[in-house]
């Protein structure tokens, strides 16, 4: 029987990875008129307003107490495209607060939010990102763990005697992995408040790599790279759940991506993870 060769595929999500065809990549293609009439978003800050391109008062924000009581001829201040854009991007800072307001990972949001303002549509990475993603799979203690789905397989069949794993088990930790749960930051607590919950919640594409093998009388050890890329990026199905269209940051990121006036370019967010699993031998 012969030894596998190093690194092998494990596991590969049917979402491809670099896909810049999708809804929630595309950028300023959405007219104002469809932006108020289709989706509904008119009440998009309290301290501009895009589509009269002016800076508003008190007398406009209906936050305010000042809110309309004064209906005389006033004058906004008049402002550019770049203008406006730059004051919707300090406001989501602010905005994204509530988001990200415990834990290692709250600044991502911000550098992830200046890549939106000042990139090109490049993708994105980080160290602190890579740090949160490992974080995440190997403290998934769950039933659902693909990491533990992989351990237990080799654990079924490895030869000890012999040092190796038959080929067939790559296979089987292949579909053992289809039944679990493929990491993410979706926790009901704490990606709600850290940050990655709305900056990633889901990963679009993620890759599993089995690097080495190494089998011993006393047990094995193993190295798995995971690679996981989202989309920082909103579609039209996104702005139309009122889980998103509630809050002002959605509302915003949407309209500096989408708006035909705006066109931040959405980008994709890389992560990966390299991790060595051991087991003693029974």
């Amino acid at each position: 029987m012969n030894k596998l060769t190093f690194p092998q595929n494990l596991y590969t999500t049917k979402h491809e990875f670099n896909e810049y065809g999708t809804d929630d990549m595309r950028y300023g293609d959405i007219t104002a008129a469809r932006l108020k009439k289709e989706f509904r978003l008119t009440n998009i800050s309290n301290i501009v307003d895009p589509w009269t391109m002016t800076r508003l008062t008190a007398f406009d924000n209906p936050q305010s107490r000042f809110f309309g009581a004064h209906s005389g001829n006033r004058h906004s201040a008049t402002l550019s495209a770049q203008q406006c854009a730059r004051l919707l991007f300090e406001e989501i800072q602010v905005t994204s607060l509530p988001f990200a307001c415990v834990g290692p990972w709250k600044y991502l949001i911000n550098r992830m939010l200046q890549h939106f303002q000042h990139g090109t549509g490049m993708p994105f990475t980080d160290m602190q990102l890579d740090a949160a993603y490992k974080n995440q799979i190997i403290n998934d203690n769950t039933k659902n763990s693909s990491l533990a789905a992989i351990k237990e397989v080799i654990n079924k069949r490895i030869n000890y005697e012999k040092k190796i794993i038959p080929p067939e088990t790559l296979s089987a930790i292949t579909e053992e992995i289809s039944y679990r749960t493929l990491p993410k930051f979706d926790s009901m607590i704490h990606d709600k408040i850290n940050g990655l919950g709305i900056t990633i919640h889901d990963v679009y594409a993620t890759r599993i790599d089995l690097l080495s093998l190494e089998i011993s009388e006393k047990g094995w050890r193993a190295q798995v790279k995971y690679t996981g890329q989202d989309h920082f990026g909103l579609d039209v199905d996104d702005i139309q759940k009122a889980k998103f269209k509630q809050f002002q940051f959605f509302r915003i990121w949407f309209i500096l991506q989408r708006f035909d006036q705006f066109g931040f370019r959405p980008f994709l967010t890389n992560m990966e993870a390299t991790i060595t699993l051991e087991e003693k031998r029974p």
